[in-house]
């Protein structure tokens, strides 16, 4: 496979997974905040990116595992943005349970 096919499947892979975080972050997320007296406004793009980039790293996560001689998820694995952002994504997506609203 050539490398730009590789990335063009990857940006169809990240195109995915915001469809997939948006629905998420609309219908479970929305909910789950509102369930635990977490208003579900301002900036709510911040929460739906940080929801569909946690889908991508467990995909990617799982991927690695599966197929282990792939040069473009072991390098995105290896990546210390990659894990940054995740660990943003995390904080952004769990931070309004600890201070019991949406800062965003």
């Amino acid at each position: 496979m050539s490398i730009w096919k590789a990335y063009a499947v990857t940006l169809l892979e990240i195109v995915i997974f915001l469809f997939i975080g948006f629905i998420l972050t609309e219908n479970v997320l929305r909910v789950v905040y509102e369930n635990f007296g977490i208003r579900f406004i301002g900036n709510v793009w911040v929460n739906w990116f940080g929801v569909s980039y946690i889908l991508f790293v467990t995909y990617t996560v799982v991927r690695k595992v599966v197929s282990k001689n792939n040069v473009l998820i072991r390098e995105r694995t290896r990546s210390i943005i990659f894990w940054l952002l995740f660990s943003g994504s995390v904080v952004v997506v769990f931070i309004p349970f600890l201070i019991g609203e949406n800062p965003f």
